[in-house]
């Protein structure tokens, strides 16, 4: 065994009256990828930012090829050989690939750059490594994939010999974190040591070297991962038995929602959404796969009525939606779970009897002559947060003190408690842990069992494979046509997403079969 090249001994921070961290102890060999996992709040970043110099440990210390690495300087751990890709880049899009990578790097002062020189380094960088993108180009114009290599390519360049991804694989296509893997493999071969904090197991399973579980702050569980399993590194992460969505008896329901050659453009004329065709049936869960920035958004805001077509038409129930607004949309059936909770999906400084009253204070049995029976709203209120399991003091908690996967289940709550028979779903677990993630699948779930449909819209494939029965790729504003989940792989998905392999668009005898 190599001497560690990284060394935390007994790291502790606290937030208040919250313990992030609690006397973690963790160690990273030379030529070794290591996995982080843990649910939501288990401290992972918050171990990474004190490595990486953003935040200043109440007790511990932090050792990098055996000097002490001294506390809150991000310059000294650059310094020293430490490198972090952030789950959300801090490129600069104006810029190009080569002004990026030498950002930082030198003197704002400096009379001239050696810009010959810097492109000579950054070229024998990208072919050693096989991260190739054009220096010349601005970030802007860069796919999500080559961005991620333009951070990483950013980290090398400085000569650091100890790598953190936090999340690495978010917004990457299966071929995208494929070929990332097969990059870090070859630096960690070439004496690298890398961290990477993920969710998803079935990567740590394929790539790590070793793995480390905190919970509730502390570490819980290591080993290497040819030692252990997925469901072993799951169970220690929640501390028991992992729930599994149940799925229902497949059922033969009838079209309710229809997509009709729609389109959608912005003020100059420029196509968000180009002629999408979608059939929604009950009982089933429509699979919107993607990259992020593809027309997913847009589709969400017309589902919710916040933006209507330029052309073509939304169908719900056999019938035209003329003038499809929020509360046009929820008189339809339509229920609404957005992607951004704290923006769109929630007020934050309002109560969670607040929010859960926002879609039926005007109801009969809740208002009458314009005065809010609030006796009613608050009944209602705790019975929701009981049967959806909403943790939470009580019904007058503001809910920017609940946690994400409680603000999630509030959503559901409100969104589910009025029977939607059409449920649009963005990203519905975006940062929740293994734990809440089968919670709203099978919240999900059972509204189809009801009758109801689902259109599922999600960059995690997992995600679709899981719990969709067909599935349709967004790229560009544009939607493949349909496929049932069972006959279709993630490698032919992939090259759907990046725009490799193009399938003929959804047409409407097609969708509608």
């Amino acid at each position: 065994m190599t001497e560690p090249v990284l060394k935390l001994s007994g790291i502790t921070k606290t937030f208040g009256s919250v313990t992030a961290n609690e006397d973690v102890t963790l160690e990273l060999r030379r030529g070794e990828m290591l996995a982080l996992l843990g649910e939501n709040g288990a401290g992972k970043t918050t171990l990474m930012s004190i490595l990486f110099g953003h935040y200043v440990a109440d007790s511990g210390s932090v050792e990098v090829f055996g000097s002490p690495l001294p506390e809150g300087s991000p310059r000294a751990a650059l310094a020293a050989g430490v490198g972090m890709v952030h789950q959300h880049f801090t490129l600069a899009a104006n810029m190009t690939v080569l002004e990026n990578v030498m950002l930082g790097t030198e003197s704002l002062l400096a009379p001239a750059h050696d810009t010959r020189a810097v492109t000579a380094r950054l070229t024998s960088l990208m072919g050693r490594f096989g991260l190739h993108v054009n220096p010349a180009a601005t970030v802007r114009s860069l796919s999500v994939g080559e961005r991620q290599r333009v951070e990483i390519l950013k980290v090398l360049y400085r000569d650091a010999r100890i790598l953190i991804l936090d999340e690495p694989t978010a917004v990457l296509t299966p071929q995208e974190a494929e070929h990332l893997f097969a990059t870090l493999r070859q630096l960690v071969d070439d004496g690298l040591s890398v961290i990477f904090i993920t969710h998803k197991l079935r990567e740590v399973m394929a790539a790590s070297d070793r793995c480390a579980v905190l919970r509730h702050g502390r570490v819980v569980f290591e080993a290497d991962t040819s030692a252990t399993s997925a469901g072993e590194l799951a169970r220690a992460m929640v501390g028991s038995e992992i729930p599994t969505a149940r799925r229902p008896e497949p059922k033969k329901g009838k079209e309710i929602l229809y997509l009709d050659s729609v389109s959608v453009r912005d003020r100059r004329g420029k196509p968000l959404l180009d002629g999408l065709n979608l059939s929604l049936n009950s009982h089933e869960i429509l699979g919107i796969a993607g990259v992020s920035g593809n027309g997913q958004a847009q589709l969400a805001d017309l589902l919710s009525g916040l933006i209507a077509p330029d052309d073509g038409q939304i169908v719900i129930h056999g019938s035209p939606v003329h003038s499809p607004t929020p509360a046009a949309m929820i008189a339809r059936g339509v229920g609404r779970v957005p992607d951004d909770r704290t923006g769109t999906g929630l007020v934050a400084d309002m109560t969670v009897l607040e929010n859960l009253a926002t879609e039926v204070y005007r109801l009969p049995g809740f208002a009458r002559r314009g005065v809010m029976n609030f006796k009613a709203l608050a009944s209602r209120a705790r019975q929701l947060v009981e049967a959806f399991d909403v943790r939470c003091p009580g019904i007058e908690t503001p809910v920017r003190k609940l946690s994400g996967g409680n603000m999630q289940k509030l959503i559901l709550a409100r969104v589910l408690s009025c029977a939607p028979s059409v449920i649009m779903v963005n990203q519905p677990t975006w940062g929740l842990d293994i734990g809440a993630t089968a919670y709203v699948h099978q919240q999900l779930l059972d509204a189809t069992e009801r009758g109801a449909g689902v259109v599922l819209i999600s960059e995690d494939l997992d995600e679709l494979f899981q719990v969709a029965d067909r599935i349709q790729v967004m790229y560009q504003g544009s939607l493949s046509g349909p496929v049932p989940t069972a006959e279709v792989d993630r490698a032919e998905l992939g090259l759907l997403m990046s725009g490799t392999h193009t399938a003929p668009a959804s047409a409407a005898g097609e969708v509608r079969q």
